[in-house]
């Protein structure tokens, strides 16, 4: 008999909600069988089975919260699932859900959608509307146990009942003291105190799930990686040419042509001719892993935090195929929508401060890689030119911070050498 637990799937997703069973006890499954889809604050994944053998028990219906940990389902061979009758099931209806928009909901809900049990959630005889358990985000979850709010207590006002963030915001107000409420909602009129004191005191704001991930993240590559980095301006005055006139037949083609998606050919390109940037360092037997595959991955600003999708395989593929795909995988990262297998396997990074106004930057390598790329903003500068005259020039700012453990700087300014070479010459992205 196997005790199957929700696993930690990675990308620092420590609970989900169950959206749908494939699975009824007493049905056999092979090893690798989907057991059940399972909704975070990432990705939306389904679940597959360790091993072969009979669905003895289910733990958790469909809307329930489960952890990393979590006794999910109980396997067993066929001969100990005839010594045992399978448990019943309640049937389960289908209705129709529609998701909270920018909720942080993960996957699509169409086939998750059904009629719940009673909430066992509900404290002292309290419960949510009769005949379905609370129906709520993960993000509308943790912002309830953030505000100190009881979720099954509170009245969604989203389709079919769901409890959207707004209803918990309500809540936490209607529960709290007018004295309270007005500290935390009118901080600057309490500044304006009538002795002229500043307030002192201190707010503690919880991270979400996505946040606990990135700051885990981070905190790993600072504390193993050793980061250096080299930076550049690039004259890409004929980039921002080509892309002005390739950009009506690339809308021809029903592609949004971006610079990012230029900038990505020509990092695939380099990293091709410089696999060091796109490896690994196995510390423990002190070996440079080279990856295969260039699967470069694209920092996305969502409302939640950073999300980095990835593209795989991003050496084979053409300027629009990579400009479809950058605006596909950004959709999916701000939607919620990315599945487990777009957030894995990158290989090289690259993020575009540049896109929220920042000049210039030094980015964080993404762990366990060996490098990451930091667009800036593309700006007009003055700029001398061969024959001493003063020329309007675009100039693009970009900053490698890479692995200092096996990567020196000398081949990290090669690398910007060539990368340079192909931005400021774009014909170069269509013949290489």
């Amino acid at each position: 008999m196997l005790e199957f637990r929700f696993p930690d799937i990675g990308e620092g997703i420590a609970e989900g909600v169950i959206l749908k069973w494939f699975v009824d006890v007493g049905q056999k499954v092979k090893e690798g069988d989907s057991l059940f889809l399972v909704e975070t604050d990432k990705v939306n994944a389904e679940i597959p089975s360790p091993a072969g053998g009979t669905i003895l028990s289910r733990h958790g219906a469909v809307g329930d919260t489960i952890n990393v940990g979590d006794v999910v389902v109980i396997i067993s061979d066929s001969a100990a699932a005839s010594q045992r009758q399978p448990e019943p099931t309640p049937k389960e209806k289908q209705m129709e859900a529609v998701e909270e928009e920018n909720a942080g909901v993960v996957g699509m809900l169409e086939t998750s959608s059904f009629v719940l049990e009673t909430s066992r959630e509900a404290k002292n005889g309290a419960s949510a509307p009769s005949g379905r358990k609370v129906l709520a985000t993960p993000v509308a979850r943790h912002l309830a146990r953030e505000l100190g709010v009881d979720i099954s207590q509170v009245q969604g006002s989203g389709p079919a009942g769901r409890v959207m963030k707004e209803d918990i915001r309500q809540a936490a107000q209607i529960g709290r003291p007018p004295e309270e409420a007005s500290t935390v909602l009118a901080p600057a009129a309490m500044s304006t105190a009538t002795n002229g004191t500043v307030p002192t005191g201190e707010e503690r704001v919880p991270l979400t799930q996505l946040g606990k991930a990135a700051a885990k993240t981070m905190a790993l590559s600072k504390q193993e990686i050793p980061h250096a980095a080299v930076m550049g301006e690039i004259d890409v005055t004929e980039l921002v040419k080509f892309r002005s006139e390739a950009k009506e037949l690339a809308e021809q083609e029903g592609v949004k042509l971006t610079y990012m998606a230029l900038i990505l050919k020509a990092a695939a390109l380099t990293l091709q001719e410089f696999p060091i940037f796109n490896a690994t360092f196995a510390a423990d037997t002190q070996e440079i892993v080279l990856k295969k595959q260039y699967n470069i991955g694209i920092a996305v600003d969502t409302p939640d935090g950073l999300l980095v999708p990835v593209i795989k395989n991003a050496n084979y593929l053409g300027i629009l195929p990579l400009a479809k795909q950058v605006a596909e995988l950004a959709d999916k990262a701000r939607e919620r929508t990315l599945a487990l297998d777009e957030i894995q396997g990158g290989t090289f990074t690259v993020t575009n401060y540049g896109a929220v106004g920042a000049l210039s930057g030094i980015p964080v390598i993404k762990h366990p890689e060996a490098a990451i790329l930091g667009i800036g903003t593309i700006t007009k500068k003055p700029v001398v030119a061969d024959d001493d005259s003063i020329v309007i020039r675009h100039i693009l700012p970009l900053t490698l911070a890479f692995d200092h453990r096996f990567i020196d700087g000398g081949s990290a300014g090669r690398f910007m050498q060539r990368l340079k070479g192909l931005l400021e010459q774009p014909r170069l992205l269509l013949l290489s």
